[in-house]
């Protein structure tokens, strides 16, 4: 009552609020500082000096049914392309925050890659390693997913202004999955910078209710971010998911990393356990 009574008094008189919006609620928290200092960077190829995005909070949104009965996106910023469509620019100093919506019928034989800040090799060779169709659909066909929604999200590989991810690009997504009625999304980087980018996304999704998990194999860039969920490993830019062809390993990393979004009762990261499930392997020469 008496926080009401000042509040009109100090708007009779003029007099500005003190106080500052919560940062709980933001996807970046001090985006005009962000943007401060994004203006002032070079553009380095190798991100010397780059800003990258600091958050303190984290949003979260609890997992409302399932695994069995939800359906799960999958977005991917290994800046996968249709054959025949526009490829994403790469050369822009600011990124390409566009997206393609691209249908799961769509052969791996189909796409085409704008790669910057990661080596294609491994998902040219298996894009199971990068956007793990083939194997999610394996797991809805086991009914440990409802379903596979019928389109995956392909980002840029490279998008330095995280200002205009947060603005822009990741609402307008957000948007796509709540029209999808996606109930979970699955979110996979390829470079250090993706990390940054999908983080965003992740934030932006938890905000509109959409429970995510983010694989991480950089846990510096994550914990920079602090997207609600992340599960992370020793694991290689341009092969997140686990090793070209090597199905046993993607399965691993994918199946832990899934059955977390359940079980996270709060935001954080939590390490896999692949790494020692595959040195085992190893050591019995199975691989």
């Amino acid at each position: 009552m008496l926080n009401s009574i000042k509040e009109n008094i100090e708007r009779r008189l003029g007099i500005e609020s003190k106080k500052t919006p919560s940062k709980k609620g933001a996807v970046i928290e001090n985006i005009g500082e962000f943007s401060g200092r994004f203006g002032n960077w070079r553009g380095d190829e190798n991100l010397r000096n780059y800003p990258f995005v600091e958050n303190t909070y984290a949003p979260f949104t609890p997992l409302k049914r399932g695994l069995p009965l939800l359906n799960l996106a999958v977005i991917s910023s290994a800046g996968a392309y249709i054959d025949g469509t526009e490829p994403f620019d790469i050369e822009s100093r600011d990124g390409d925050i566009n997206f393609r919506e691209i249908p799961i019928e769509v052969e791996a034989a189909d796409l085409l890659y704008s790669a910057r800040g990661y080596d294609p090799k491994a998902v040219k060779e298996d894009r199971n390693a990068l956007i793990p169709i083939e194997r999610l659909s394996e797991f809805q066909a086991n009914a440990v997913i409802g379903k596979l929604n019928d389109v995956w999200w392909s980002l840029s590989s490279y998008i330095p202004n995280a200002a205009l991810v947060a603005n822009e690009m990741a609402p307008r997504l957000a948007e796509r999955l709540v029209n999808y009625e996606v109930q979970a999304a699955l979110l996979i980087p390829a470079s250090p910078l993706c990390h940054q980018t999908l983080g965003i996304v992740a934030r932006t999704l938890e905000l509109r209710g959409i429970p995510t998990m983010v694989v991480s194999v950089d846990r510096l860039a994550t914990d920079r971010i602090r997207p609600p969920r992340t599960a992370y490993y020793n694991g290689e830019f341009g092969a997140v998911v686990g090793r070209p062809n090597w199905k046993e390993y993607q399965i691993r990393v994918l199946d832990e990393s899934i059955r977390w979004i359940e079980t996270f009762d709060q935001p954080g990261s939590r390490k896999l356990s692949v790494d020692l499930e595959t040195l085992s392997e190893q050591e019995r020469g199975e691989r």
